[in-house]
């Protein structure tokens, strides 16, 4: 059987805005607890080096290097090398866009009837 423009299999993030893409990048990007530890954890110290990430989330350091690589992609965290290793910041901009996001929806509930669902 023969489908003209159709693709089968592959998500129709066309479809989208290039907004919706994005920030549906962030959250997937975020939605892993060991993720969350992660950002948390640059967040209280403000920096710092991939082997302080594995002393203090305790998994394993191929691990946090896969987990860093998603936050990379997705712009959470940003990096800069510094001798033989890499010191990470949060991205604030990608953090601002995330905000604004829920910002927009907790707006949205205000206003909406007490009386839904």
């Amino acid at each position: 059987m023969q489908y003209s423009n159709i693709t089968m299999g592959l998500t129709k993030t066309d479809i989208f805005t290039s907004e919706q893409n994005k920030l549906a990048s962030l959250l997937k990007a975020i939605a892993h607890p060991a993720r969350i530890a992660i950002v948390e954890h640059i967040m209280k110290v403000n920096s710092c080096i991939c082997g302080d990430l594995v002393n203090e989330i305790q998994l394993a350091q191929p691990t946090i290097s896969q987990h860093l690589k998603e936050l990379r992609n997705a712009e959470i965290i940003q990096g800069n090398i510094e001798g033989a290793s890499v010191c990470y910041c949060i991205n604030p901009v990608a953090i601002a866009a995330l905000q604004d996001y829920f910002s927009s929806i907790q707006s949205g509930l205000k206003t909406q009837k007490s009386n839904c669902c």
